[in-house]
């Protein structure tokens, strides 16, 4: 399946809105800001001191019961689903979302007011291409309980949805989208919707203070006795609470007869979000819910690193390079023995893709396994390091007159043994932006088509005196 280049986007400008937190029952300001390329979603609390930022990341998820809530370093987010979802169905991909509370305000608890809120923003195309997961394979989460998502291979992001509550009240329901472009005019509007047993025991232990009849569908499935109907009255300031014949609670009108599927199908959207990364395939949704929602997003955040990861650089080594070892050292101080990068075949302002060619006469197998020559780890990463540093270097007018020296390594691995007669491909991208020559970056090897090492790689550069 041929992946067609698109732009990522952000919004235009700020915007705000103001509602009420469901949870808390507080007055709660959220402003959509634009964000550079790469930024993601992420929460911004501009109501503690710091104004912590908690990215919209599956592994920061620490609660499921009533919505999805994120954590980092003791800050929350709570039910982050609705408003995710109005970013990944209006298709931007670059937000920060600054709230002056946990969580963002209900509205009528759909995704409906933060879409026209987006939508009044405007949506602008950044310079930098849209990552894209192209499923290739069927990948599936069940839980014991009989929830299950299942992604398989198609030509756009599809999602369907299927609940069954077993309750006659709600029945079983499906919903589907076969694009995102309808997730405006089809999905956005769904409002949440919770059981009449469940609403009582959330009253009963001081939960849901911004609940209100208006802003969730409450399916009534149990007898409505006075002490309940005296409990909601209280509980949602009402003279009278009513029963509509479809058993919803207080004359309530459904947008759709599937309502409770098309939300689930947005909670969908909205959790699979975390994932950090747009979906090319279909979602089939079997009774979702956050937790198995989320425990999905893990697990297919974790398989999109890998493969992201282990995605080796397509290039010709046939072709003439960028840089041949001439070139490569009178940008770096290295000489042979210890030059370990032979020729570079990309650079630009973020990443660089350099080669090795192993062979025997290499100096250092003479006394390294000298039996079952490989390649020490050690000197991968300098390799990969060298390689960097003509990233590194080709931001300064005169990098002959520059060096670059190791501040720190992390997250060093090694898969694959290199040994006389392979090809080493070094892949190294800028994590962050070089400031006062500092240089954080992120390299690959590969080998014969996998991954042999990789590590997170800090360097300074240092002008020579």
């Amino acid at each position: 399946m041929k992946k067609i280049p698109t732009k990522q986007t952000t919004i235009q400008g700020e915007v705000s809105l103001e509602g009420v937190g469901l949870h808390t029952g507080k007055n709660v300001r959220l402003t959509f800001k634009p964000a550079k390329a790469n930024h993601g979603y992420a929460f911004q609390r501009v109501d503690l001191e710091g104004h912590p930022i908690i990215p919209a990341d599956a592994n920061l998820v620490t609660d499921t019961e009533r919505g999805t809530t994120l954590e980092k370093n003791g800050v929350t987010i709570q039910t982050t689903e609705h408003v995710l979802a109005a970013c990944v169905g209006l298709d931007i991909d670059n937000v920060l979302i600054e709230l002056n509370a946990s969580e963002p305000p209900i509205m009528d608890g759909s995704s409906k007011f933060f879409v026209e809120a987006l939508e009044k923003a405007g949506k602008v195309e950044l310079d930098a291409e849209r990552e894209e997961f192209i499923v290739k394979d069927v990948i599936s989460y069940a839980d014991e309980d009989g929830s299950e998502l299942i992604l398989m291979p198609a030509d756009n992001y599809q999602v369907t949805t299927m609940v069954d509550f077993g309750t006659k009240v709600l029945g079983t329901q499906n919903a589907s989208i076969k694009s995102v472009k309808e997730f405006k005019n089809q999905i956005a509007d769904a409002r949440t919707f919770s059981f009449l047993h469940e609403i009582e025991m959330l009253l009963d232990n001081g939960l849901i203070k911004g609940g209100d009849l208006n802003n969730a569908i409450v399916y009534v499935d149990k007898e409505l006795n006075p002490e309940t109907v005296e409990k909601l009255k209280q509980a949602f300031g009402k003279e009278e609470i009513h029963i509509k014949s479809n058993g919803i609670l207080d004359n309530l009108t459904l947008h759709y007869p599937n309502e409770a599927a098309r939300h689930k199908l947005l909670d969908v959207l909205g959790d699979l979000a975390l994932t950090g990364t747009r979906i090319r395939g279909k979602v089939i949704a079997n009774k979702p819910g956050h937790t198995v929602n989320t425990q999905f997003a893990k697990k297919l955040s974790k398989i999109i690193k890998t493969e992201k990861r282990n995605k080796v650089p397509k290039i010709d080594l046939n072709t003439k390079p960028l840089f041949d070892v001439s070139e490569i050292m009178n940008r770096l101080p290295h000489r042979p023995p210890f030059l370990l990068v032979d020729k570079i075949y990309e650079l630009s302002d973020k990443h660089v893709i350099g080669v090795k060619n192993v062979t025997m006469n290499e100096p250092f197998f003479i006394g390294h396994f000298p039996g079952k020559p490989v390649m020490p780890g050690v000197l991968q990463v300098e390799a990969m390091a060298q390689t960097g540093g003509i990233l590194a270097l080709s931001t300064v007018e005169d990098p002959e007159n520059y060096l670059t020296f190791f501040m720190k390594m992390d997250n060093v691995k090694f898969k694959q043994k290199v040994e006389p007669g392979d090809t080493l491909i070094f892949k190294l991208e800028l994590i962050s932006p070089i400031r006062r020559g500092i240089c954080h970056m992120q390299g690959y090897a590969y080998v014969n088509g996998k991954l042999a090492s990789e590590a997170e790689l800090m360097a300074q550069i240092v002008r020579q005196n």
